[in-house]
């Protein structure tokens, strides 16, 4: 070890949480409010912060740690292609990638796969093609076409995005914003028929709105949208980001409702709580659009990320978590819906995802997951009184339990 390694080595031996919190609000930008947790382990479900207290982790990455922290195989493969390479760029090929858009496009009954790093530069990247198709496929004028987004969206945070985006502290100072979008509320088939015009490329719609409270729409709106785009010869995209890749007991949260998608955005998942990985997977019809030079991303399927990303599409192929997700999804919500009416006013959601809405006159949100983190689950709020409750799909019914416990304390204090 160099003198300079161990000076860092010893720098941080004695650091507790409180100084860890500390360097990060000094140093960080203040773009996250965070809980004063600070985390230096994590296998399975469970993560260990640096004093050594063990926490149930109820959130696994909004969805990013679906296979729980540090699963083997997916160490096994990041661990096996660092030994190799990492990073070629596009300029190259290499031998991860080809594999890995083979692999995911057959498990997702798709023909193309367009590899990119965070879930919204998958988005934008839809976005882009969906214009593309319209020009030169449907034949709508340049510079004119139009896609409907969903009221209480969140599909990511940059500039084009929040140009959509119904939430006000995320458009707040930073326009101008990007024309082109119609926004229409959420679940209601009619007002997405009147947005549509010759002009109109895509529908962009999560399958169930995660950000907003894991919002499930009434049955029937995602087979009427597949219905309007087929008559007006408009894109489906469906962003499956959070909602996909097992999360919902299904591969895609469409498919409990028998639906197709004309574009597919993934992520968060997909690099198995690694690395970033994203993706939008499609017909080649639709994603043959693009040719060399008008779309790209350095570090977009990277070896690295092809790696892991096909080890994570060979956990999927089995259909286990698929089923793990089904079938502790429907245990949960069980257990979550008798808290209603004793401090739980709501729940939402399907498998292993679940919106909690607490009753008017309990804690706010934040309070909420702060209590929750004392009683060593951790949880986090979405707006003021919804805990949005994702644990990792290797979780068993007994850390259900003692999660569900947590909450109900949580929500009725009488009961701590």
């Amino acid at each position: 070890m160099t003198a300079i390694a161990e000076h860092r080595t010893a720098e941080t031996t004695n650091l507790a949480s409180a100084d860890y919190v500390a360097l990060d609000e000094e140093w960080s930008t203040h773009n996250y409010h965070p809980l004063p947790v600070v985390i230096s382990q994590g296998e399975g479900a469970w993560v260990t912060d640096v004093e050594g207290r063990r926490y149930l982790d109820f959130l696994s990455g909004y969805s990013s740690l679906n296979f729980g922290h540090r699963h083997p195989a997916l160490v096994a493969a990041a661990v096996d292609q660092l030994s190799r390479v990492t990073l070629t760029s596009r300029a190259f090929h290499h031998d991860q990638f080809g594999l890995f858009c083979r692999e995911l496009a057959s498990l997702t009954g798709t023909e193309m796969v367009l590899a990119m790093n965070s879930g919204a530069e998958a988005v934008e990247s839809a976005i882009k093609v969906a214009r593309k198709w319209a020009y030169q496929v449907k034949g709508v004028p340049e510079g004119t076409a139009e896609i409907i987004v969903a009221g209480s969206n969140f599909h990511g945070r940059t500039t084009t995005i929040v140009s959509f985006s119904t939430d006000e502290t995320a458009r707040n100072d930073f326009g101008p914003f990007t024309p082109g979008f119609k926004v229409v509320k959420y679940g209601t088939l009619d007002e997405v028929e009147s947005a549509i015009s010759p002009r109109t490329a895509a529908i962009l719609i999560e399958p169930i709105q995660g950000e907003a409270g894991v919002v499930v729409p009434p049955a029937g709106y995602l087979a009427g949208i597949r219905r309007l785009c087929d008559e007006h010869n408009v894109l489906m995209i469906a962003d499956e980001i959070q909602s996909g890749l097992g999360r919902t007991g299904e591969l895609f949260a469409l498919d409990h409702e028998g639906v197709r998608a004309d574009l597919y955005t993934l992520g968060k998942a997909l690099g198995g709580g690694i690395l970033p990985v994203s993706a939008v997977v499609g017909s080649r019809a639709v994603l043959g659009v693009l040719k060399p030079g008008e779309h790209g991303s350095t570090f977009g399927g990277n070896p690295l990320a092809c790696a892991v990303g096909r080890a994570v599409v060979r956990l999927l192929e089995t259909g286990e978590f698929q089923e793990r997700s089904r079938e502790l999804g429907a245990y949960l919500h069980a257990e979550l819906n008798k808290l209603v009416g004793h401090g739980v006013a709501e729940v939402r959601g399907r498998g292993l995802w679940a919106g909690v809405e607490i009753a008017p006159g309990g804690p706010v949100g934040r309070a909420a997951s702060e209590a929750l983190a004392a009683r060593g689950v951790l949880c986090k709020e979405t707006h003021a009184s919804t805990l949005r409750v994702a644990p990792p799909l290797v979780i068993t019914r007994e850390e259900i339990d003692k999660g569900v416990q947590a909450i109900a304390e949580v929500v009725r204090p009488d009961l701590g």
